[in-house]
């Protein structure tokens, strides 16, 4: 029996036994749980390419964009209220950590539904500004309209997996993911390969496995009350503001960073969209199996920062440095094992999602240029980790700045630009965006300074 069970809490005590199997262990379902995402996301792309051709391929991706940029958003507060929540546990402070689930629920529902209202009132904006093609509009809109339906779900779902992350548990989130993909994949071949209703079928078939997974997790928490001191009443979900004020603050800088993650993407694939259908499509189907490449470094990562989270509450400064350390040599596995499937079988890979030949052969291409990007974010993920678990916010957001702005739109205005190689300078310049932020990070992790840092649970 783990303290954490002991204690009547639920997820494990992360603070003792061997790091890198504590590491594998607790990453292990983190990894399945965003390869199961990452495959429910590429049947869409499938099934509609399948089924629709390459117009339906653009009008999925182009009409995701929305949801891309809103996503980050909820796993920007999660991942604070994971942050926060890991210190807690490791500091033991059951009380707060009880307070602190239904701030952040609340919050994060509130926001959602602000975020859904605002996707309908922009979503003609949006797709202008993201030069969609003529031929897709029709099915870019649809697409972008019906999946902002699914928002307040997405939230609600991050939110409780952010709380359950941080207190160590992660295999209950791949069962609530297991269920989104089940409820995904059968409607996916339902209403787009049976029922012919293109883009709008794939975004139908999303959010009922949105709806799904949101469910899902709040039966948990109903079955597991006595451990969340949850009740199903508005006096659950009751704002603290102090705690409020931590999640905001910690918060806002993790959004913010990704914010500009996915500008710099915005920009990117506005210019891909003007080269034509073929590279569109090609960036489509490439961004999806790029994320599913690298799910196995961002679980690696994710589990290593609440894990530093926890030793770090719990005073384990030497267990924090090992871990980040182990992170970094797992997470580079992991990247050599998805570069060498892409230098052997790139081709292979990409027919399963499109029957164009013309996307397939230039796939290739695609796929090699971010063999770069796999072990780039395997180094900048690991260290970054340690920014993330010690709660430096504002490291992180300068991070955030370097990495969507400055480099990724940089690098790929450069060689698109300046070195005249097109769309390839594109890809180049995204494949080679998170090797300056890594050397920033490492440069934090060497300095020790991290070790001194105060933290998020020290009371003022």
């Amino acid at each position: 029996m783990t303290k954490s069970e002991a204690q009547g809490r639920v997820g494990l005590d992360l603070t003792t036994g061997p790091i890198l199997k504590n590491l594998l262990i607790f990453a292990g379902p983190m990894v399945l749980t965003s390869l199961v995402q990452q495959l429910y996301s590429m049947v869409d792309v499938a099934v509609i390419g399948q089924y629709v051709g390459n117009v339906g391929t653009v009008g999925v991706g182009v009409g995701g964009e929305m949801a891309d940029l809103v996503a980050p958003v909820a796993m920007g507060f999660a991942s604070a209220g994971q942050i926060f929540i890991s210190q807690l546990v490791g500091a033991r402070d059951e009380d707060r950590i009880k307070k602190t689930v239904g701030t952040l629920i609340t919050f994060m529902m509130g926001l959602s539904v602000i975020l859904m209202l605002a996707a309908f009132l922009l979503c003609t904006p949006v797709l202008r500004l993201l030069q969609c093609p003529g031929e897709a509009w029709g099915q870019a809109r649809n697409y972008m309209l019906i999946t902002a339906l699914g928002y307040p779900f997405i939230f609600g779902y991050n939110a409780v997996v952010g709380v359950l992350q941080g207190m160590g548990e992660s295999k209950k989130p791949l069962m609530f993911i297991l269920v989104a993909a089940t409820i995904n994949i059968v409607l996916d071949i339902f209403l787009v390969a049976v029922i012919p209703l293109g883009a709008a079928g794939t975004a139908i078939a999303t959010v009922a496995s949105q709806a799904g997974s949101f469910l899902a997790t709040f039966y948990f928490m109903w079955k597991r009350k006595e451990q969340f001191d949850f009740e199903p009443k508005l006096s659950y979900f009751k704002v603290d503001r102090e705690l409020l004020k931590v999640i905001v603050k910690v918060g806002i800088p993790q959004v913010v960073r990704t914010m500009f993650v996915r500008v710099g993407t915005l920009w990117v694939n506005a210019n891909i969209n003007s080269f034509g259908s073929v590279v569109s499509g090609t960036n489509v189907v490439g961004n999806k199996l790029q994320k599913f490449l690298e799910v196995f470094v961002q679980g690696i990562n994710s589990a290593s920062a609440a894990m530093i989270g926890q030793n770090l509450g719990a005073s384990e400064v030497e267990r924090a440095r090992k871990i980040t350390l182990y992170t970094y040599v797992s997470a580079t596995v992991c990247a050599a094992v998805s570069g060498l499937l892409c230098l052997a079988i790139p081709h292979q890979i990409f027919r399963i999602f499109t029957p164009d030949e013309a996307v397939i052969q230039l796939g290739g291409t695609f796929l090699r240029i971010f063999i770069i990007h796999f072990f780039a974010s395997a180094f900048t993920g690991s260290f970054q980790s340690m920014v993330t678990g010690c709660g430096f916010v504002e490291l992180g957001f300068a991070i955030g700045i370097m990495d969507g702005l400055v480099c990724k739109v940089g690098l790929s205005w450069l060689f698109m630009t300046v070195f005249n190689m097109g769309y390839l300078g594109l890809w180049w310049g995204v494949a080679c965006s998170r090797i300056l932020p890594g050397c920033i990070c490492l440069g934090y992790f060497l300095s020790g300074k991290w070790k001194t840092r105060k933290l998020l649970v020290e009371k003022k």
